[in-house]
């Protein structure tokens, strides 16, 4: 009787595991099954308090227009060593009057599955006025605005801008996080190697000012100085360079993690 018990507990603890990760939310891999793939992350803001978050992808204002697959709670993760470098950058910049404010960290493949799926779907356009108006949604995979594979999910990638302590808002960047276009780059209108700003145009006939490429350059140079390196087509994105996980693409979902 007591070995029956023992089995039909093991059968139940198995559903209950399946139901973690093929559930409506599932972002888990069969074979890890939510086990284990979290030890190595830490909750975004138990390393670096000063913090802000507005994450984007749990709430409907992205470029698909909905919550986004995997993101349960509107919190923001990454492998401990990069939030011990991410910390470095907080302390910098708030000696400069800013504190970080964090769109996105830890991404689930499913979420970049979601992304995938709704750039195929090509007559959904909810968006495009606030994020692509510049260009026909069809050639989103095409020019790798969206891929198969993010550097988000492998765990050290964060977006990220500045916030303003003594104006109390977002730095002018010039430009929206997810912005798709060639506006978002490092280098539009300016040398991000030197920190010149050289003005321009974008094909669309679109620029930014003096001072939001110079915004733009604060955050980058703070970023560069303790251990991460940019993207060139997004200013807002990071990888730490030494990141622990290079070729490892996690799966489970974005959610408040114990201490």
């Amino acid at each position: 009787m007591i070995i029956r018990r023992i089995a039909l507990l093991a059968i139940a603890c198995v559903f209950s595991l399946s139901a973690q990760c093929f559930g409506e939310n599932a972002c888990c891999a069969p074979s890890s099954c939510c086990q284990g793939d979290e030890a190595a992350f830490v909750t975004l803001t138990d390393a670096v308090p000063d913090a802000i978050l507005e994450i984007r992808y749990f709430s409907t204002y992205n470029f698909v227009g909905t919550r986004i697959d995997g993101y349960l709670e509107p919190t923001a993760l990454l492998t401990r060593e990069a939030a011990e470098a991410l910390r470095a950058v907080s302390d910098d910049v708030k000696a400069m009057g800013y504190r970080l404010k964090i769109y996105d960290a830890y991404r689930p493949q499913c979420a970049v599955d979601n992304f995938v799926r709704w750039s195929k779907d090509i007559p959904d356009t909810l968006m495009k006025q606030y994020f692509y108006p510049d260009l026909d949604k069809s050639v989103l995979f095409e020019q790798e605005y969206i891929m198969a594979r993010s550097g988000h999910t492998r765990g050290s990638t964060v977006d990220l801008t500045l916030f303003d302590m003594t104006t109390e808002k977002e730095v002018d960047m010039g430009g929206t996080f997810d912005w798709f276009g060639e506006e978002s780059h490092p280098d539009f209108c300016g040398n991000p190697e030197t920190g010149e700003y050289t003005g321009g145009t974008s094909p669309a006939g679109r620029t930014i000012t003096a001072e939001q490429f110079a915004n733009r350059m604060i955050l980058r140079r703070a970023m560069l100085r303790h251990g991460f390196k940019p993207l060139s087509s997004e200013w807002w994105h990071f990888t730490l360079v030494n990141e622990p996980f290079a070729d490892t693409y996690f799966s489970f979902p974005v959610h408040q993690l114990k201490k």
